[in-house]
């Protein structure tokens, strides 16, 4: 036992141990993370109860979102009346009924001993709106451009007037965000030009007459646009469909309101994968709705995706230069090292401590001084001197800057002397000899600097809540308005998104498996940037291998 002990074995299986325990809880954790969102997908069946409430029946049509088993003395500390049940725990179920015009709560809880049938009849429907949730009940009929279809048909009519207002939909959005939204940019943009000519003292009658000149060309080009926007706005609005609630009543439902309308009941396996691809598809590419708990997450993605490279082409180069600038030129003295202690140090600043730093110089000094000497046109009304991308961009610059310089360090101390002694004698200066030999050879150290400071910076939440992450931003600050890339704007993040999802949400039930799917879609955004960035590092590492030999 003594000579196991002395050769080091226990050590390397304690070390495997650890490492084994480490992966299998980080796999464990995203496997459950997965499991959790990607459910929230799948198309559930639709169940119609027959339920007996204080000997009253009562009808409840909706999805089985969760169950558990509760204590009866629990129960009866909140005043639930369970005198008929004998034992010690009751089983409840979490029905999301929708509907939320014509009820309290799109959730309910429902006691099992409550249930007197519980049935999934196969023309059940759910109908996913734009505005109030999902509405669940029986198709009773469409009216499709005021004729009213009751038959077998009603079906396939139900399927073209959706894909018919679905596409107006997007043309709407199209005339709105793209060409309305461009006549809109331009006319702040004559005013914002006026302005700068009144405070000049240049804006004579001739100019005034020429801006006005556009501003009416552009105002007749709206009108144009808006009666067309007002037409399919009418057009929109034709079609109706009738579905009978859980409360016996029939509803009418305008399509224009109506995103899709499925049977789940009515699916095979088959296309309930193909529906579980779709609306993954769907929360990937689509805009959130009803306070962020409704459908997609695609304005995060990118703004998440956007903020980090523009972190990634601030950071590298400034991290290189000053780890080159420490380990190459700096003399070997005491302030050197007080200067390389305070960049480690600096790595275990709170993130919230740069989010303060950030908004009090960036934002208010450096944004304020920028709008006071180019946009003074747009006062009191800030341009760069309110939170925006660029902001945060740089304010988790400077978070992840000493782990791109230590990182880059490193990788240069690994180079051998030989090697820049020998490209000397050849008779390259120092700085051909940095450029052509030490930081090619030093680039896969520096790429893997690069990756810790990716992924720590797209975790990052709570120093952009301070410098330009907002709760939903109306546009990209990525469109077709010159200059295109509109660094001033705020910005939507999947990690704050996850936070208000979770915490801020008006609906707690509807948020929870949203805060599961936005999560593991960060992860795996985070993981698909790294993954990228190790490829980059691979193939630096094998071009500049034969340098080392």
């Amino acid at each position: 036992m003594n000579k196991w002990f002395k050769s080091g074995s226990p050590w390397i299986w304690m070390t495997a141990g650890a490492v084994s325990i480490s992966l299998i809880s980080v796999i464990g954790l995203l496997l459950l993370i997965a499991w959790r969102g990607l459910v929230y997908f799948w198309p559930s069946n639709i169940y119609e109860f027959s339920l007996e409430l204080n000997k009253t029946p009562v009808t409840v049509i909706g999805e089985v979102y969760d169950r558990e088993e509760v204590p009866t003395s629990r129960l009866q500390g909140v005043g639930t009346d369970i005198s008929g049940f004998q034992g010690n725990i009751i089983e409840r179920f979490l029905i999301k009924t929708g509907n939320r015009e014509y009820v309290d709560l799109d959730f309910r809880w429902i006691l099992a001993t409550d249930i007197k049938s519980k049935t999934a009849h196969a023309d059940l429907v759910k109908i996913e709106r734009n505005k109030n949730g999902n509405f669940y009940g029986y198709i009773e009929g469409v009216i499709e451009n005021g004729k009213t279809i009751k038959d077998k048909s009603k079906y396939e009519a139900l399927e073209s007037v959706i894909d018919r207002a679905v596409e107006l939909s997007d043309e709407m959005m199209d005339i709105q965000n793209g060409e309305i939204g461009s006549i809109n940019y331009k006319l702040e943009e004559l005013r914002l030009e006026e302005r700068s000519y009144e405070l000049k003292g240049k804006l004579t009658a001739e100019i005034i007459a020429e801006l006005n000149a556009e501003r009416k060309t552009l105002q007749a080009d709206y009108l144009v646009l808006e009666k067309q926007l007002m037409a399919l706005r009418a057009d929109s609005q034709r079609d109706t469909v009738l579905v009978k609630d859980m409360r016996g009543e029939v509803v009418s439902i305008p399509v224009y309101q109506v995103l899709d309308a499925q049977f789940p009941n009515d699916m095979n396996v088959f296309e309930k994968a193909i529906q579980f691809i779709v609306q993954i598809g769907k929360f990937i590419s689509e805009d959130p709705r009803e306070a962020n708990t409704e459908g997609g997450v695609f304005p995060a993605i990118f703004g998440t995706v956007f903020m980090v490279l523009l972190m990634a082409i601030i950071v590298t180069p400034f991290g290189v230069i000053a780890a080159i600038y420490l380990h190459e030129y700096a003399a070997k003295n005491a302030i050197t090292k007080i200067v390389r202690i305070s960049v480690i140090n600096l790595a275990g600043v709170p993130s919230i401590v740069y989010g303060v730093f950030g908004l009090g110089f960036f934002v208010y000094m450096l944004g304020g001084n920028i709008d006071a000497l180019f946009y003074p046109e747009a006062q009191p009304s800030p341009t760069f001197g309110t939170p925006g991308v660029i902001w945060s961009a740089l304010t988790l610059a400077i978070l992840t800057l000493p782990v791109v310089i230590v990182s880059t360090e490193e990788g240069l101390s690994r180079i051998p002397t030989a090697l820049r002694q020998g490209s000397l004698a050849l008779g390259a200066t120092k700085a051909e000899t940095l450029w052509r030999i030490v930081i090619p050879m030093a680039s896969p150290a520096i790429m893997t600097g690069l990756i810790l400071a990716v992924a720590r910076a797209a975790g990052e939440v709570a120093p952009l809540m301070l410098v330009g992450v907002v709760k939903m931003a109306p546009t990209l600050p990525l469109d077709g308005n010159f200059p295109f890339v509109h660094l001033d704007r705020k910005f939507m993040h999947l990690g704050f998104h996850i936070y208000d999802v979770g915490f801020q949400s008006p609906n707690v039930e509807a948020a929870r498996p949203l805060v599961y799917a936005t999560a593991f879609l960060l992860v795996s955004v985070i993981v698909t940037l790294n993954l990228t960035a190790i490829g980059i590092r691979n193939h630096l590492r094998e071009k500049y291998k034969s340098l080392e030999h």
